[in-house]
């Protein structure tokens, strides 16, 4: 291996911009995973939600993020994420996780940047931390990709890609090994899902240092737009025989506000009230796991060591017959759409389009007709309202058809680009819950803008502007002025790209002059080579170009 001076195309430490984009691919590959390691989950309880349980984790870490205002720095960025993932924390592997990322966010707290030095001190730090937090320690684990990985990153240079690729690949190596150490696995024939999910963080973290750019996830607007192909699944797993006779019959969790002193005895006394014990955190909020056949006793045990919250109690049985049940009864689609190119995008994924308009929202009840639309050929149905004015009357809609014994979702998206996102990784055939996770990731992965022309003189956040003035927009705010649309448009990419991206879709207005999409593709090119432009024909009034980076 070169030293670091051999890398220079290479990121050499981790700022607070890059931190943030980890953060995202880190929760966007989550989700590509996610059915995957559902799939993979046998231990310690095959309740199929191992990878559920780790993106809603790191999703709420990635919410905590971004509640920092854009100045914030690194450890500042770390310190929310860490401080997201411990209080959304879900399942046995989730709460590891949570205390990963604590271990990391402790390191970063000593440091300005998270340089190769820093890497190996944080990764060691977490390893440590999660061995402590798990009562009863199992090889094959979780705790097993963790342990290798530190020990990688000890032995590799001091420079940041290669000690980052070390951990991957030790990482990736225990993940191999793990059905040789546990019997549940070898029998399965599956690795394990927690280790699993680690190591597909780990992944973001490498392809964000070797600026790969992340892995692609599938969300392609120029061609199909259907779903990616489905994940291979084991063709056996153990199921309810996996819960013994006499084994734990539910999992508890909850969020803990106890002096540090008083954790030792809340270990111990839970330890002897059940198996699978987590307990993670510090400075006085901790996040608690057990298995037990006494939830009321793990709970008590809580009380009487300060003020739980947030309490969890799910019953095996439940949900090992939900993971074994994965047929899907079919989710339909309801998109509304700004113009017809866009409604032609939404059709094509099979969704009921509802037609709308900068100067003509839908009414409650074209929505709730749509519903009933969908809802004849499917058993459950995800309303897209694209628009945030739009996004109250779909939620008074989906209401009303709840009211009815209909099973309706409200995906917030707010931008036409997000709801074609979401209906890129639309798949009619998976569990409900399933494609609103699938989702609303995608579209909360992407970033918004639009072209539109003054039609008054105002002041805005990008300054002045007067009648027939080009206003750029990002996330619903003017944040330029100008006279050129590529000119302005042009900003609002470089905006948009601030965070990083892998795909920029424009989408085309009715009064767009011809030369102005390939113009902004171009620019997206010269710029950032790395990045996939398609153009599409969205129709729509008012806004010339529409802009949406994922």
């Amino acid at each position: 291996m070169g030293g670091a001076s051999s890398l220079p195309s290479m990121l050499q430490a981790i700022d607070a911009r890059s931190a943030r984009h980890w953060a995202l691919t880190a929760l966007a590959a989550l989700a590509e995973a996610r059915e995957e390691l559902d799939a993979l989950n046998v231990y310690p309880v095959p309740d199929g939600d191992t990878g559920t349980n780790l993106y809603l984790t790191i999703e709420a870490a990635v919410d905590a993020v971004a509640t920092l205002p854009p100045e914030a720095d690194v450890r500042a960025v770390i310190a929310a994420f860490a401080h997201g993932a411990l209080m959304g924390a879900r399942g046995n592997s989730g709460i590891i996780a949570a205390q990963l990322l604590r271990g990391w966010s402790e390191v970063l707290a000593e440091h300005e940047v998270l340089d190769g030095a820093a890497a190996k001190q944080a990764v060691r730090r977490a390893d440590e931390q999660a061995w402590r937090a798990v009562a009863d320690p199992v090889e094959g684990t979780i705790l097993s990709v963790s342990r290798a990985a530190a020990a990688a990153a000890e032995a590799a240079p001091d420079d940041l890609p290669h000690v980052v690729s070390a951990i991957v690949t030790a990482a990736r190596e225990a993940l191999a090994r793990t059905p040789e150490q546990l019997e549940v696995l070898r029998r399965a024939g599956v690795v394990d899902a927690g280790g699993k999910g680690y190591l597909v963080v780990l992944e973001a973290l490498e392809d964000l240092v070797h600026r790969r750019g992340g892995r692609t996830r599938g969300r392609r607007h120029g061609g199909s737009h259907r779903s990616a192909a489905p994940r291979p699944v084991p063709a056996s797993l153990p199921v309810a025989d996996e819960l013994r006779p006499g084994g734990p019959a539910y999992e508890v969790m909850f969020l803990l506000d106890a002096d540090d002193a008083a954790i030792d005895d809340v270990r111990a006394r839970l330890a002897r009230l059940g198996d699978s014990l987590v307990v993670v955190g510090g400075d006085r909020l901790w996040h608690i796991h057990v298995h037990t056949d006494d939830p009321g006793a793990a709970v008590e045990v809580g009380i009487a060591a300060g003020r739980p919250h947030r309490v969890r109690i799910a019953h095996f049985a439940d949900q090992t017959a939900r993971a074994t049940d994965r047929r899907g009864g079919g989710v339909g689609l309801v998109a509304c759409a700004a113009g017809p190119g866009l409604a032609r995008l939404f059709a094509e994924v099979g969704a009921v389009v509802v037609e709308c308009g900068t100067r003509r929202r839908p009414s409650t009840a074209q929505i709730l007709e749509a519903i009933r639309a969908a809802q004849a050929v499917a058993d459950a149905v995800v309303v897209l309202p694209n628009d945030g004015d739009t996004l109250a009357v779909a939620q008074a809609a989906a209401s009303s058809a709840r009211s009815g014994g209909a099973r309706v979702s409200v995906l917030p998206t707010r931008a036409q680009v997000q709801g074609l996102a979401a209906a890129a990784v639309h798949d009619r055939l998976r569990s409900v819950d399933d494609d609103v996770v699938s989702m609303s990731a995608a579209a909360g992965a992407t970033r918004d803008g639009a072209l539109t022309l003054a039609v008054r003189e105002a002041l805005t956040t990008g300054g002045v502007c007067r009648p027939g003035d080009v206003l750029g927009i990002v996330a619903g705010d003017i944040v330029v002025v100008g006279a050129e649309l590529v000119e302005v448009g042009g900003a609002v990419l470089e905006r948009l790209l601030t965070g990083g991206g892998e795909l920029v879709s424009l989408v085309v207005g009715e009064d767009a002059p011809p030369h102005v999409a390939p113009a902004l593709a171009a620019l997206v090119r010269r710029g950032h080579p790395g990045v996939e432009v398609v153009v599409l024909d969205g129709g729509q009034p008012r806004y010339p170009i529409l802009i949406g980076v994922e």
